[in-house]
């Protein structure tokens, strides 16, 4: 603040060496008198919560440029004071949201230059992406400070991906700005078994602002329009909704005209059109347990995983085939020589929030030829094969360290590592994939083993590579859960599959090919401790 002062000319500021004169002269301008109302919304920053005061200053104070328009008596200005008020609407134009309210203490010439809507329009652009046409709010008397103070900025830390708690189901809600509104986007996987088509989208709740001075808060959910419904922050990363008229949920024929339209929907058919009897119990299971929720429904934040130039693939968001569930929303990350696919959206046997696949990228395997690769027994020999590998690695590595420790304490000093432990090891992994990928063709003949089940036939007949893996099973309520061998298929950099031995199905997964906003996670640390949530909630 102290260098505001200095800038302006208000107040003594120590280590200022032109204080003399221009003090003096200053002085009798009454509009540089300190301002000391404090008030977010009268300095026009609007719903400024103690966590924006970490900008309590605004730095600055670079000479102006020779062909500033020059102050009294032809001398260059000596504060921004003297400057035209059409170039403190763009200096202050171009100043963090967040800066602006510590800005207007400073003085009354300051705050009244601040109730601009220039300045505020220009933030509503910039920082959230408003291209709507912000002059028309003038007729509902709305002017683009409050929509900065009392919408974007108040609402600002829920935009971004979550995931809903509605038991093992979760899913994935996207917040945006969509104009002049925020909207909750639930998004929903294509029809089953169509990985390849794009993701659907429904609103389940909008803020806006419009005659009122304050945001209006709606549900979206049912078929009778938007209602009123309420958002609570709950804590850092997580908020809660919920409606406070769901009889608009309710539809004149009742619980059965309910389900018909949701599984519509949800489905793309009528249960009559599902002749496999377990999957009609799945589907009527699932109707039941989420409509109870009304959309009233606590979310937690969820990161898109961070990415390396050493990656297989970008990581992201992929849809996947998971028989008779439907399909599936799954994260794809890579940590050093694992990769991870943890589910978004889940069911009863593997619950949203679990970790579906994982592959071991220090394992690639050699898929034999187009004939042999379609006999299963084949197949299931040279995983099992790899499996044992990994298993007596594990064993090797475990003893290392226990030899290490007792090295450790009976020498009661640091020890040098012993011979072949740890970097010695990974590097023979990485050479071998190094390897292996090196020799690898661009792409190789692909076809499922004989009796393996795809609940989409329209595969691709060619891969880039495969790796060893395993994938978790378990059975009604994810009891007895068991990590399995597997294999994982790469196909190409949106499309991967994975081969259940056990269950002797075959899962194919496709990208999800949308761009979200504010869900970059802010370090890996951040993602990892995400997943470790995500995880625990689940189990």
């Amino acid at each position: 603040m102290a260098v505001c002062a200095r800038l302006c000319g208000v107040g003594p500021a120590r280590g200022c060496r032109r204080r003399g004169a221009a003090r003096e002269q200053r002085r009798g301008n009454a509009d540089s008198e300190p301002d000391t109302d404090t008030d977010p919304e009268e300095a026009g920053g609007g719903g400024v919560t103690e966590d924006d005061e970490a900008a309590e200053r605004i730095e600055g104070g670079r000479p102006l440029p020779p062909s500033v328009e020059a102050g009294p008596a032809g001398r260059a200005p000596l504060s921004l004071l003297e400057l035209p008020p059409e170039l403190l609407v763009q200096i202050f134009g171009s100043l963090p949201g967040t800066d602006l309210p510590s800005l207007a203490r400073v003085c009354t010439t300051f705050r009244r230059i601040l109730s601009t809507d220039t300045i505020w329009r220009r933030r509503c652009r910039e920082e959230y992406g408003v291209c709507e046409n912000l002059r028309k709010l003038e007729i509902t008397g709305v002017s683009c400070r409050d929509v900065y103070a009392k919408l974007l900025h108040r609402y600002r830390h829920i935009l971004g991906l979550w995931q809903p708690d509605i038991g093992p189901y979760g899913g994935l809600l996207n917040v945006v700005v969509d104009g002049l509104f925020i909207i909750g986007w639930m998004y929903l996987p294509p029809h089953d078994p169509h990985v390849d088509d794009p993701m659907r989208f429904k609103p389940l709740f909008r803020i806006h602002l419009m005659e009122r001075k304050c945001a209006t808060v709606e549900c979206m959910y049912g078929h009778k329009g938007p209602h009123n419904g309420h958002i609570q922050i709950v804590k850092k990363d997580e908020f809660s909704t919920k409606c406070n008229q769901t009889d608009h949920h309710r539809m004149s024929g009742g619980r059965q005209e309910e389900f018909r339209t949701w599984l519509r929907e949800e489905w793309g058919r009528t249960l009559e059109d599902i002749f496999h009897e377990h999957m009609q119990e799945l589907i009527l299971m699932k109707f039941i347990y989420t409509s109870q929720y009304d959309n009233c429904l606590t979310y937690r934040r969820i990161y898109l995983p961070p990415s390396s130039p050493e990656d297989l693939i970008q990581p992201g968001l992929f849809k996947g085939t998971y028989g008779s569930h439907g399909l599936e929303i799954v994260m794809l990350s890579f940590h050093g020589k694992k990769a991870k696919g943890t589910k978004i959206t889940g069911d009863p046997n593997i619950p949203a929030g679990q970790q579906t696949v994982e592959i071991d990228l220090a394992h690639p395997l050699q898929l034999p030829d187009i004939e042999t690769l379609r006999d299963f027994s084949e197949l299931s020999r040279i995983v099992l094969e790899v499996q044992e590998q990994v298993r007596r690695e594990e064993q090797q590595r475990e003893q290392r360290q226990e030899e290490q420790e007792h090295s450790l304490q009976a020498a009661s000093q640091p020890a040098s590592p012993l011979a072949g432990e740890g970097a010695e090891g990974e590097e023979t992994a990485a050479g071998a994939e190094g390897t292996t990928q090196d020799k690898a063709p661009a792409s190789q003949p692909f076809v499922l083993p004989t009796g393996v089940i795809s609940r989409n036939e329209d595969y691709p007949r060619t891969c880039r590579v495969c790796f060893y893996g395993t994938g978790l099973i378990a059975g009604h309520g994810f009891t007895s859960p068991e990590r399995t061998p597997g294999v994982f298929v790469l196909f190409d950099d949106d499309r991967f599959g994975f081969i259940w031995l056990e269950l002797k199905s075959f899962s194919l997964y496709s990208r999800i090919k949308v761009s979200f906003q504010n869900a970059q996670a802010p370090s890996q640390e951040a993602f990892d401790e995400m997943l470790k949530n995500i995880q625990f909630l689940a189990t």
